[in-house]
């Protein structure tokens, strides 16, 4: 970021040293404000793209008062305080900063939250969520409404237009036989856009109708969204004689191609022209892949060449129930089961965050499906065909975790007999799932701020610099905001994690998917052990439904595999639930005295374990459900004087 920067800052030396660091860094600094009424003077004579805020500032208002009218204006601002206590924090969060410097600083805290600051607020999608909202609302209202076919496509062309370059747009469909159709041509002149019929366009290309039909072959095999410009443009145009006719005829520079799967049916390709040479970009390409499913309706409405009347109803409502039906079972396969609001909403975030280049942070308690997001976000993304790595960063031990995240080379340590390739070249040009971030030290959250900030890494006992390309997921059962206020976890990592967060909520808050999900596993289980096991009672669909769930969907994935297992005859009539409550002579000795807090842990980890089949680590295993690292487990485990005969 180069554009101006306004300080906010009523102690004289901060705003100086601010002002320093940021113009040797080659910022430009439009003023230094002592108070909020002197800021807004200045903001209303010099927009500034980025804003340093003070909380405490000079008069009654303070820094925080500021923040909330600029997020009215939409200018992003770093807030500069002395502390981060859990309240400053708190109030801090509820006005969306995009960064956070604690005093005193160095030069360094304050140029790489400012670089994160601005990566944030580049990959800020909640302005971009409410236009598409909005355009997706604006589509469907036009898809419902009385007007012909032309011009339902006539005004969605224009509502495209809004997010998406366009000049000329043309469409053509290649059944599943491979029979080719011309499809529709719109052009857009003194900011309107209209139909061109054959006759018209050969006029406006100086070629005869039948030259015309002629140079029409079949697009380019896509299998999704994709733009073209410069030589790539021109390559695109010599390989299809059509669109160089058109591209030399209109004076077209650049190119966004979007192909539509039809179940059944065939492609229909959606191509948009720019009279720009480079109008098109990654933005672009995301939007139309989100809207592929508008698109397809779309689709259904645009007639074939020789017909006038599009297709017909009733194949519209076929193409509605094959779509409805293929997203049912892909959420199935991934593991997304549920169609209560709050779960409802967590997929709309997932669509909505997967095409963006943004990091992802997945918050929730154990066993509430966040690995099963991280996968559904990387599936959804534009690196989907390359590898997903995951990293659970509770079961590595802290010598060990540089080695296990960045590699090492040969004889680097002890025992390091070979080159080892660590999880970020692993997951080259793919996705990285960090689960559990929030057990990682502290030394190492600082190597990987460095590697998120500067895209490279060193491997342990190396000197070759290597450049990554990896999309962060991370995830966490933690509270960060606690752990960052109490000093476990730093605040400037915390905010390079944290732009776009998705909380999932727990079973308990999801009643409505209980049945949904059991019925899932039931059929998932029943297919793995060949049983035929069709129903499940009501006594059994009633005892999940009250049961709390404290493991969430891990616990009922659990559970459900034991009764299919136990389970004869073709309806599931017992269901084995843990006791929710814990009897009070448990909290009491055999002679009767109160047990102390030692014998009550030591007592719960007993269980625990033995609820696991003696397990600590791993899926499922006791430290799992205990929320503490495996590591950690051992340790209570020797003071406690609990004999280790359980497998880690």
């Amino acid at each position: 970021m180069n554009g101006k920067i306004l300080i906010v800052e009523d102690e004289f030396i901060v705003a100086s040293d601010l002002r320093i660091i940021l113009e040797k860094a080659g910022h430009q600094i439009c003023g230094i404000a002592p108070s909020v009424a002197r800021a807004l003077d200045i903001i209303k004579l010099k927009r500034p793209e980025m804003v340093f805020i003070d909380i405490q500032l000079s008069g009654n208002l303070t820094g925080i008062d500021l923040a909330r009218q600029l997020q009215v204006m939409q200018i992003p601002f770093i807030y500069v305080s002395a502390n981060s206590n859990q309240r400053i924090l708190e109030e801090a969060k509820l006005t969306r900063p995009y960064g956070f410097l604690v005093k005193p600083f160095r030069e360094k805290d304050v140029l790489v939250t400012l670089d994160i600051a601005a990566y944030r607020h580049e990959n800020n999608l909640e302005a971009k969520l409410i236009k598409e909202n909005i355009l997706q609302q604006k589509i469907a209202d036009i898809m419902i409404g009385k007007a012909d076919w032309q011009e339902k496509i006539r005004l969605i062309l224009e509502a495209l237009n809004e997010h998406i370059p366009i000049d000329y747009h043309s469409t053509c469909w290649v059944n599943n036989g491979e029979e080719f159709d011309d499809g529709i041509l719109f052009f857009k002149e003194n900011n309107a856009f209209e139909l061109i019929s054959m006759g018209e366009l050969a006029a406006k290309t100086g070629r005869t109708d039948q030259e015309l039909k002629e140079a029409i072959i079949p697009p380019e095999a896509l299998n999704k969204a994709a733009w073209f410009a410069g030589e790539q443009f021109e390559q695109m145009c010599a390989q299809n004689p059509f669109r160089k006719i058109i591209s030399r005829a209109f004076d077209l520079g650049s190119a966004l191609i979007m192909p539509v799967f039809i179940p059944g049916k065939g492609i229909f390709t959606y191509s948009f022209y720019s009279h720009g040479a480079n109008s098109y970009n990654q933005e672009h390409s995301a939007l139309l892949d989100r809207l592929g499913l508008v698109l397809m309706r779309i689709a259904a409405i645009i007639p074939k060449a020789g017909q006038h009347n599009g297709f017909l109803n009733a194949e519209r409502e076929i193409l509605a129930h094959d779509i409805i039906g293929a997203d049912d079972s892909q959420d199935e396969i991934h593991g997304l089961v549920g169609s209560s609001p709050t779960f409802q909403e967590i997929k709309k975030q997932l669509a909505v965050a997967a095409p963006f280049e943004i990091s992802v942070l997945i918050l929730g308690e154990s066993g509430t499906g966040k690995e099963r997001i991280a996968q559904a976000i990387h599936r959804l993304s534009n690196r989907k065909a390359m590898p997903f790595v995951k990293v659970n960063c509770a079961a590595i031990p802290a010598t060990l975790m540089e080695s296990e995240l960045f590699g090492h080379e040969k004889g680097a340590f002890t025992g390091a007999l070979n080159r080892r390739i660590g999880k970020f070249e692993q997951a080259a040009s793919g996705t990285i799932f960090l689960d559990e971030i929030g057990e990682l030290p502290l030394d190492l959250q600082v190597k990987l701020l460095c590697v998120l900030q500067e895209k490279e890494i060193v491997r342990l006992g190396g000197n070759q610099i290597i450049k990554t390309d990896v999309r962060i997921i991370a995830a966490t059962n933690r509270n960060l905001e606690r752990e960052v206020a109490e000093g476990r976890f730093r605040l400037d990592l915390y905010y390079r994690l944290n732009v776009f967060p998705m909380m999932l909520p727990p079973l308990r808050e999801r009643t409505e998917d209980i049945a949904q999900l059991a019925e899932f596993f039931l059929r998932k289980y029943s297919k793995q052990m060949t049983k035929n096991i069709r129903y499940m009672s009501s006594d059994v669909l009633q005892a999940l439904t009250a049961y709390d769930w404290p493991g969430n969907i891990r616990e009922m994935e659990n559970i459900m595999e034991r009764a299919v297992l136990l389970n004869t005859g073709d309806t599931l009539d017992v269901i084995d639930l843990p006791d929710n409550t814990l009897p009070q002579h448990e909290f009491q000795s055999s002679d009767g005295t109160i047990k102390t807090i030692r014998e009550l842990e030591k007592d719960h980890i007993l269980n625990v374990l033995k609820k696991c089949n003696g397990r600590i680590g791993g899926n499922g295993g006791a430290a799992e459900l205990l929320d503490v690292a495996p590591t950690t487990l051992i340790s209570k485990m020797n003071k406690l004087g609990i004999v280790k005969k359980f497998k880690t």
